[in-house]
């Protein structure tokens, strides 16, 4: 595969990750906006399973060498470090 063919699909596959990455952020803060009690165990499991969705989009973005495992890492990590601190903003309330 040409250099630059393969730099252009790891490009979108980060571009696309960190798109999902955002929109579970957003999903987030949505659910922070409008429930009063974030413990919800129906926001925890659709949490948890686009949680685990991305963890898998990054694997197989590791596996196809889209992206180095250390950048999914990190993606996963922003995202859960944003996490708590909309779940902390939310106790505040």
């Amino acid at each position: 595969m040409d250099i630059e063919v393969q730099e252009t699909y790891q490009e979108k596959a980060i571009m696309q990750l960190q798109a999902d990455a955002d929109k579970i952020a957003q999903l987030i803060k949505v659910q922070m906006d409008h429930l009063t009690m974030p413990q919800c165990p129906l926001y925890e499991e659709v949490l948890d399973t686009q949680m685990y969705g991305l963890s898998r989009e990054i694997d197989f973005a590791v596996k196809l060498g889209l992206i180095e495992r250390e950048r999914g890492k990190n993606i996963l990590s922003a995202l859960e470090k944003e996490m708590n601190i909309l779940h902390e903003l939310s106790i505040k309330k």
